[in-house]
């Protein structure tokens, strides 16, 4: 019974200290990213949503009417910050050792420490703009919708999930070849043509529908529109598809960390 009490114990105390490395390590960047005043996060909101408003006056000027809905600032939007979530994760946490580099000398401080910390402080301030932008653009422009929040709840859920996992393998890439960040910078920006961001996939010729299927944030856009708009049922959505996507990069980029993560700190 001792033998098991000490174990228990030991057990607890090391997940204790795991959640204050946490929690420091997020108050940390915290304070070095945002700042000590409100204007870090203003601009965290003020950034994506000077983007869709561009967007939506743009396309606005070349069509009557959006693909969905009555609002190009909303179309725009549920594509959007889907596609921002993502991108905003999948750099933020590979960046996580780069940015915890000398802490993660102390054997306190542990690489997931540092993944999670990063995860958690970003997937907050993504999901809240997310929030606070949507929720903005219904009520200033009066708009009546029948949401269904089962759907968006999921594509915010899988995006971030897929965010994580992509920022896991990124954690390994970037610090083993640093020139992977560069190359990580320019792949994602096409993403903004080919992720349902400014098009809907049933609007696309049927090559390039059988080509962007390929694509998983192509789905969460969809699935997140799925919620918003009432008469929208997307039929290419594949959560499985989305789900091998998720699992693949982040088990690889585990370990990957697991195995290296010390030559990759003290290089």
């Amino acid at each position: 019974m001792s033998f098991g009490a000490g174990k228990t114990h030991a057990t607890s105390s090391t997940l204790g200290m795991s959640v204050r490395s946490i929690a420091a390590l997020m108050l940390r960047e915290m304070s070095t990213r945002y700042g000590r005043t409100p204007g870090g996060y203003i601009w965290a909101v003020l950034e994506p949503l000077g983007m869709i408003l561009l967007l939506a006056y743009a396309f606005e000027l070349l069509a009557r009417s959006p693909a969905l809905g009555t609002s190009y600032i909303l179309f725009k939007a549920t594509g959007f910050m889907i596609l921002q979530v993502f991108t905003t994760l999948g750099g933020q946490v590979g960046n996580s050792l780069t940015f915890s580099k000398a802490l993660l000398r102390y054997p306190r401080v542990t690489w997931v420490d540092a993944i999670a910390a990063r995860f958690l402080l970003n997937v907050t301030v993504v999901f809240v703009v997310t929030f606070l932008i949507l929720t903005g653009i219904i009520l200033v422009q009066g708009l009546q919708l029948l949401i269904n929040w089962g759907p968006i709840f999921l594509a915010m859920s899988l995006t971030a999930a897929l965010g994580l996992g992509m920022g896991c393998l990124n954690s390994f890439l970037f610090m083993r070849f640093p020139v992977w960040q560069q190359l990580w910078s320019i792949l994602t920006r096409p993403l903004f043509l080919i992720s349902g961001v400014i098009f809907l996939y049933e609007d696309m010729p049927p090559l390039a529908q059988t080509i962007l299927w390929y694509n998983p944030i192509l789905h969460l856009t969809g699935l997140m529109r799925d919620g918003f708009y009432v008469l929208y049922r997307p039929s290419y959505i594949s959560l499985v598809y989305v789900g091998f996507w998720i699992i693949i990069p982040m088990v690889l980029g585990l370990l990957l960390l697991k195995r290296h993560h010390r030559n990759l700190l003290y290089r």
